[in-house]
């Protein structure tokens, strides 16, 4: 029993692995079908909000350049697509592990009932994914936002996922990233037939702390994708019981 739970484990880890890296689409539905999620992605909304709080931090870093608007616009555009990718594997990572823990859902379900009859239970396509205006549920939602939290300051797992894939993906892209705004530039110049006066480049120190703004604001939001995610896993857990 504990081998096959690891080596579900281990291809768990290889499909993340070739959708995030290898941009494999297939692996992201295998790994819906192996998280037993398949019938819920109707109520999977990932949000892919780091690609804007990337461009809106990397502005207000480089206040004191004139094409800040320009680079900011342009990491955006570069880093979106490795971003929403991630952001997707870790919601469904949060997702999958709030829909399996029945603890949860059970102190949810005792909670619902003083709320709802059975048979408007039936009825409803959400529960309290959205509407929190009930403050035990504000409350039992917020335990668990704090819970999760408390554990990744402990375990760093999704610190570490994080770092990791932005030290095989996004870092080399932020690093070359003279390179790339050189032939838009360029690009540029050729089509509108303009004399395009250049900033000066990216320093070597500018690009390293760009790099460190970029990771600290994926890993923040990916926190609250992934408490988020959860919070939908149980509601929907729940509803599942009355369908």
């Amino acid at each position: 029993m504990v081998l096959a739970k690891i080596d579900l484990y281990k291809m768990y880890e290889g499909l993340q692995y070739n959708f995030l890296y290898e941009n494999d689409i297939n692996s992201i539905h295998i790994l819906l079908n192996l998280y037993d999620l398949e019938d819920n992605m109707a109520n999977i909304y990932p949000k892919y909000i780091s690609t804007r709080a990337i461009r809106k931090r990397v502005k207000r870093q480089l206040i004191y350049k004139k094409d800040r608007e320009f680079i900011s616009n342009n990491i955006a555009l570069l880093l979106h697509e490795d971003v929403d990718r991630l952001e997707l594997v870790l919601y469904l990572e949060g997702y999958k592990n709030g829909y399996h823990n029945l603890k949860w859902a059970n102190i949810l379900e005792e909670k619902t009932i003083k709320y709802f009859a059975v048979e408007q239970m039936y009825e409803k396509n959400f529960l309290f994914h959205y509407d929190t205006v009930f403050k035990e549920i504000k409350k039992f939602k917020e335990d668990i936002k704090n819970k999760i939290e408390n554990q990744e300051k402990q375990t760093k797992f999704l610190n570490d996922f994080v770092t990791a894939y932005c030290d095989k993906v996004i870092k080399r892209k932020i690093y070359n990233l003279n390179m790339d705004m050189d032939k838009q530039l360029a690009m540029e110049f050729n089509f509108n037939k303009m004399n395009i006066k250049e900033e000066p480049l990216l320093t070597t120190n500018e690009l390293k702390k760009m790099y460190k703004t970029i990771v600290d604001t994926i890993i923040r939001n990916i926190i609250i994708i992934y408490i988020e995610a959860n919070w939908f896993g149980i509601n929907d857990r729940v509803l599942n019981r009355y369908s």
